[in-house]
């Protein structure tokens, strides 16, 4: 297939379109922001017309700007936000509920006996975040009717009329049978979840249905959750290599080949993407809260937003003692504690807005740099460095701050809608989605600054602040559930 493609990745924060040509690059973008709702006590949830609509939205403007056709759309999206519909009329019977919500717990702790289980079965811990739990929880307490799947499939199915759902993202689900990429019939079971009609499960990159949404009928060729069309975008297909995607929360994909690797680390083991049959994976970790940390400081009026990063945390040569673990939507891998909640330690009357900022950039690059320990660890090789995209990438002193705290370089990807870039090699459908992205050279690379001493350090007073949140002193990293 030859031409360009319109690549559709639709996120937390919004949907942002590409419409990519493999010989000029990036030739339209259209982007709609998507904010969800976080009532206090409340659930993390999204209007379903509104995720639709940007999508629609933002594929419209980027093929506007383009000003020509496309041979293919590639979709990528959130893997673990969940709702009910009515598979007759599309109508959604529930609010999209979010990566985000913790609903979900009194499901888990039901659940508890048999965490080994199904992180044996699945590759995945118990925890309210994933897709099964909140599909439960939708059937218990909001509706019995429709189908309840992640928002994937209903985009599918409102855009092609096709009820499907991609490798990947079943793997994300806690629902899929890790080694046979089938749905678990006993992972079904333990769930509630047997009578259900779930979509059926198709490869990242073929032909799922056409689309009249944009105009001309466009054939929908390319379905990845965002984190794996990332890795796929950072050319991270053997493994060895990792990525790590700094968006609402960040996310670090390491690549362990064709077997998938149950991790005593902490880290996930999931589907990367299926492939003309054949299966990668990877293992997965993920940090709850990094650009949403950043609007929270931005909320409280400490900065105007993420560009002022630089600005404010510039004006000062270091943290001034604060240490900040922004859990401010729990703790995930390696510890696997949704249930606590962030802290701030070590103010004075000294502190300012520029040692917030600093800790804050601290407490997520530290999060990382646990991440890619816990990676190593399941690799059984050390990584040679860190390719990142997303955001928040745009900060000179968060990406600097990555590189001193792992002791490895960090290297920014030149395109930071790599999700998009991704799905769009995926619908692409050469003989080899990787002849479709650009050579992979960064637009920049950050050197450790500091010592392996002053990074253990710092590291150091961090891992003790997370001590202090956990139960037991000592205990979390490496013991999820």
């Amino acid at each position: 297939m030859t031409g360009p493609v319109l690549a559709v990745d639709q996120g937390t924060s919004g949907t942002k379109a590409l419409v990519i040509c493999p010989e000029r690059g990036v030739i339209g973008t259209g982007f709609v922001a998507t904010r969800p709702r976080h009532p206090p006590g409340g659930p993390a949830e999204v209007d379903p017309e509104e995720l639709y609509d940007s999508v629609l939205v933002a594929g419209r403007r980027a093929l506007a700007e383009a000003g020509e056709p496309v041979t293919a759309l590639g979709l990528a999206h959130q893997g673990e936000t969940v709702l009910a519909w009515d598979p007759g009329t599309g109508r959604p019977l529930t609010t999209a509920i979010g990566r985000q919500d913790r609903g979900a717990e009194s499901v888990c702790a039901e659940l508890a006996e048999h965490t080994d289980e199904l992180r044996e079965l699945t590759g995945l811990p118990l925890d309210p975040c994933l897709a099964a739990p909140k599909m439960a929880w939708i059937r218990r307490r909001l509706t019995t009717g429709g189908v309840v799947t992640t928002t994937d499939a209903w985009l599918v199915h409102r855009l092609t009329g096709a009820y499907v759902t991609d490798a990947a993202t079943a793997g994300r689900t806690q629902l899929l049978d890790l080694d046979r990429v089938q749905w678990s019939p006993r992972a079904l079971d333990l769930y509630g979840l047997s009578a259900e009609r779930l979509p059926g499960i198709v490869g990242n990159c073929e032909l799922v249905g056409t689309t009249g949404e944009f105009g001309r009928e466009i054939p929908l060729t390319g379905l990845a959750v965002d984190q794996q069309a990332a890795l796929l975008a950072q050319r991270i297909t053997d493994p060895g290599g990792a990525k790590c995607t700094y968006g609402t929360g960040a996310f670090l994909l390491a690549h362990t080949g064709d077997t998938p690797r149950r991790s005593a680390s902490g880290l996930v083991s999931r589907v990367a993407w299926r492939l003309a049959g054949e299966t990668g994976y990877c293992l997965e970790g993920q940090v709850y809260a990094a650009a949403s940390a950043v609007r929270w400081l931005t909320d409280l009026g400490v900065i105007s937003g993420a560009a002022d990063l630089d600005r404010v945390g510039g004006g000062v040569p270091d943290t001034g003692g604060v240490t900040f673990v922004p859990a401010l939507a729990g703790l995930a891998a390696p510890w696997w504690r949704g249930d606590l909640r962030g802290s701030l330690t070590g103010l004075g009357l000294d502190t300012g807005p520029g040692h917030l900022v600093r800790a804050l950039c601290e407490g997520i690059a530290a999060q990382v740099a646990e991440l890619a320990e816990a990676a190593e660890s399941g690799l059984g090789t050390p990584l040679t460095a860190l390719r990142v995209d997303g955001g928040l990438t745009r900060s000179a002193l968060l990406m600097q701050t990555q590189a001193d705290l792992l002791q490895r370089p960090v290297e920014v990807s030149t395109l930071p809608d790599a999700a998009a870039l991704g799905v769009g090699a995926l619908a692409y459908l050469g003989t080899d989605p990787t002849d479709f992205l650009p050579d992979g050279t960064p637009s920049a690379v950050y050197e450790p600054r500091i010592s392996a001493g002053e990074a253990a350090d710092r590291l150091g007073a961090f891992r003790a602040a997370v001590a202090a949140l956990l139960p037991h002193a000592g205990a979390g990293a490496g013991a999820p559930g």
